[in-house]
């Protein structure tokens, strides 16, 4: 079993969640890779948090997949960032639970395809416990509901960087997302899937802490992870 620090952020803006998971991702790296560090040792960590409306696009990412223009994204007060993670174009916006995971998979013996596996596991797990079934759609990442029908439509994203088997970016989960902000892209690039939400899916708003806690259970279950607090 891995010690992996857990921290809630609540609500963050981008910009910052972002500059936090890239100093906690290269500080890792750095130890990993020299064995010395000046402060506190760096650890595996998570992170969660939502952010205010905003349109992230990977490093593959088509900006084609915005459906809308910059002074539209200023009227609606969301924000645009081309990041370096994998897929294409997602949002993030309030009641959604985003997870950054800033792990050394070779503390946990395994690589990246099986991360990413992990990851979908762990939601999928998550959303059982609400009575939602769910799985994998072959050919794309995330978690989807009815997935390989005509229905199917995406609930969890994903999206990850890795180096030296060190991680960031992760995963974002609907919640109680307003969805309309989707219709203003082609999500992950799909032009034919819709996006769904657990409380869509219910019929009611949840409790962000509960599906939080359900999360950080599964995880430590899947992943074979003790979560402790900042040291």
């Amino acid at each position: 079993m891995t010690n992996v620090i857990f921290n809630d952020l609540g609500l963050i803006d981008f910009e910052d969640a972002w500059k936090l998971q890239e100093k906690l991702f290269k500080d890792l790296i750095t130890y990993k890779t020299t064995k010395t560090f000046v402060g506190c040792v760096p650890h595996n960590e998570v992170l969660f948090c939502e952010h205010p409306h905003v349109y992230t696009i990977g490093k593959r990412g088509s900006e084609k997949n915005l459906l809308i223009n910059p002074l539209q994204l200023k009227q609606k007060n969301v924000k645009l960032y081309r990041i370096d993670r994998g897929g294409d174009i997602t949002y993030h916006g309030p009641g959604q639970i985003v997870g950054y995971p800033i792990l050394d998979l070779e503390m946990f013996g395994f690589g990246l395809k099986k991360y990413v596996h992990n990851l979908e596991e762990t939601i999928i797990r998550t959303l059982s416990a609400f009575d939602i079934g769910s799985g994998r759609l072959d050919g794309a990442t995330g978690v989807w509901i009815d997935a390989e029908t005509p229905k199917a439509r995406k609930i969890c994203a994903l999206g990850v960087r890795s180096s030296r088997y060190v991680t960031m970016h992760g995963f974002a989960l609907n919640v109680n997302t307003d969805l309309s902000f989707f219709n203003n892209i082609n999500p992950c690039g799909f032009v034919d899937k819709s996006v769904t939400s657990i409380s869509k899916e219910l019929g009611k708003v949840l409790d962000m802490s509960v599906v939080k806690n359900e999360l950080v259970g599964n995880m430590a279950a899947v992943f074979d992870i003790n979560f402790i607090s900042n040291p």
